[in-house]
């Protein structure tokens, strides 16, 4: 081969790579018209719908006790026992008055109906026949009295048995085996599990603009690859006076297909609400803006006009941002395309290659 046939080909590859260099491979995304939404972004917390702190009614020796701190339980279970003995003997006793009591009333009135049936005819006086009746009348009274005692008895023995208000979670434990507990003694600390709340501290300066249809998503700190969508159940319209702030209550479908999220009250939680402007405009990713320490803000837009596609550095002005794209007030138009990958080191003019998957 010729010196000459040799430095054409070397020129010519050195040709091919400059070019092959120019064309950096950049990925792009379509600006698009959208509605502007303000999106606040907060931190909070899991809570339960029914926390109860439970004590018994009467006092006494703690004679039962099967459950620990973490144990589910479900309404109407037996938590807690207290020695019922004396009690149980006092109901039996009062048991026992209703039958004397009943034994009474029926000999008052046998005595009553004979005397009544005879009358005045065999030698009785109409003010013993009324004294009867009024006999009567008494050993009934008494015996309501004494129906009641046991009532209130069996009340008091029922009573020596702590039972489960609600469906939960035992949280803390306050009690041992042989104590003596009275009543409103911290025994026990139950928490629902279920129908748990997302409960969101907001700025003062969000009060008017949230809604029950205001779109809220959550995501957990403990499962941060996991998000679930939400809608407002309840806004205090109280303000905390040392924060400036209002609590919004969330509600979230936390069961998804899989099962349960595994979540449960006192764990952190971060809110994205998002609040509709009531305006459209135009949209990027946030990738594709670059910005600047002097203050600009560009995007890098392609041009595919003539032949090869070709960028175009443009210093644009930014508004609200969010989910992950930001409003261009100005610098941009809807159909525009623009770097969203490989825009760091772009060169005004420069031919680029775009990558398969942009949008």
């Amino acid at each position: 081969m010729s010196v000459r046939h040799l430095t054409a080909a070397a020129l010519f590859l050195m040709l091919f790579s400059v070019v092959a260099a120019a064309q950096a491979p950049v990925q792009v995304e379509t600006v698009s018209d959208r509605p502007i939404v303000r999106q606040i972004n907060v931190t909070g917390t899991v809570t339960s719908p029914r926390t109860a702190v439970l004590s018994t009614a009467v006092a006494g020796i703690v004679a039962e006790l099967t459950i620990d701190e973490g144990h589910r339980v479900e309404a109407g279970a037996a938590l807690l026992k207290l020695d019922a003995e004396l009690a149980q003997l006092a109901l039996e006793r009062a048991l026992a008055e209703v039958r004397q009591r009943e034994s009474a009333v029926a000999d008052a009135r046998r005595r009553f109906d004979e005397a009544e049936e005879v009358g005045t005819q065999r030698g009785i006086a109409r003010t013993q026949i009324e004294s009867l009746r009024a006999e009567v009348s008494s050993d009934e009274a008494a015996l309501v009295a004494s129906q009641a005692a046991v009532r209130e008895q069996q009340a008091i023995v029922e009573r020596h048995t702590l039972k489960a208000p609600f469906a939960g979670v035992i949280s803390e434990r306050h009690t041992e085996l042989g104590e003596w507990v009275n009543p409103g003694d911290a025994l026990l600390e139950l928490v629902a599990t279920d129908n748990l709340r997302f409960d969101f501290r907001v700025g003062q300066d969000s009060f008017v603009a949230l809604s029950p249809d205001t779109p809220v998503e959550i995501t957990l700190d403990a499962l941060p690859e996991r998000s679930v969508s939400g809608h407002i159940e309840t806004i205090v319209p109280v303000k905390d006076p040392s924060a400036r702030t209002f609590l919004v209550r969330i509600l979230a479908n936390t069961t998804e297909a899989d099962g349960p999220l595994g979540i449960t009250p006192g764990m952190s939680a971060r809110g994205k609400l998002n609040i509709d402007v009531g305006r459209s405009g135009v949209a990027v990713s946030r990738d594709a803006i670059l910005r600047f320490p002097d203050g600009r803000v560009t995007a890098w837009v392609v041009d595919t006009g003539g032949g090869l596609p070709v960028v175009h550095e443009q210093v644009v002005s930014t508004g609200l941002e969010f989910d992950g794209v930001v409003e261009i007030v100005k610098g941009l138009s809807d159909g525009d395309v623009v770097v969203v990958r490989g825009n760091e080191t772009l060169q005004e003019g420069q031919t680029v290659s775009i990558l398969d998957g942009s949008r």
